[in-house]
């Protein structure tokens, strides 16, 4: 298993002032159905060293996942994601419905008595798309890999994923032809398939199916 997250980051800007550090990561950017989620996993600089098998959720199993999960609920002052539907993303694009979603779950977060305001937000990745959507932003630090790095980024990424691979696995059962218990709504080429052979259901993002990457076989 690869190098566990640490807090050392987030210890550095709680001995800059900041009262509240909010991890967050986004789950589903490239998917062609489902919601983009945005995990937020806030914690103060009393916070206990994180969960021992604490990792980036790209780098653990769905079962690591799911006894993690429980884990990062119980380490952190709060956690929330926050979603943008494919019709959101249609119609914004991705970029916006990222923003969007990171919105709700720091409004999510404020509504649990987090203060958001005061807080610094420790955003993987090296673009801020956060702090255009908001209206009052708090201080945003982008990282680049910081879900691998930072246990509160960390624990976002897991939040984030656990909850939008369970929608999908529940919109599964409807719209079970399109194979999303395994591919999550990403462009598998057995998902391109299904959507050449029985055209898009209302969860996938339409907008995307017309992308020159995804024309072969779908206007046949």
């Amino acid at each position: 298993m690869t190098a566990a997250p640490s807090l050392e980051v987030e210890r550095g800007l709680f001995a800059a002032g900041a009262p509240v550090v909010i991890g967050v990561d986004e789950v589903g950017r490239g998917a062609i159905a489902g919601v983009v989620a945005v995990g937020a996993c806030a914690i103060v600089p009393a916070t206990d060293a994180p969960p021992e098998r604490l990792r980036d959720s790209k780098l653990l199993s769905p079962a690591r996942r799911a006894e993690v999960e429980p884990q990062v609920r119980a380490w952190a002052t709060a956690v929330v994601v926050g979603e943008a539907g494919p019709d959101e993303v249609d119609a914004l694009g991705i970029v916006a419905a990222l923003g969007l979603a990171g919105r709700r779950a720091l409004i999510t977060l404020h509504e649990r008595g987090v203060p958001v305001g005061a807080a610094t937000v420790l955003l993987d990745g090296s673009h801020d798309w956060l702090t255009p959507a908001l209206s009052l932003p708090p201080r945003v630090i982008t990282r680049v890999k910081a879900d691998r790095d930072c246990a509160s980024v960390a624990g976002a990424s897991v939040i984030a994923k656990q909850h939008r691979d369970a929608l999908m696995i529940a919109d599964h059962e409807r719209w079970p032809v399109y194979g999303w218990a395994g591919n999550k709504g990403y462009g598998s080429a057995e998902h391109l398939a299904a959507v050449a052979a029985h055209g898009a259901s209302p969860r996938h993002r339409v907008t995307w199916l017309r992308g020159p990457t995804l024309l072969d076989g779908l206007d046949s």
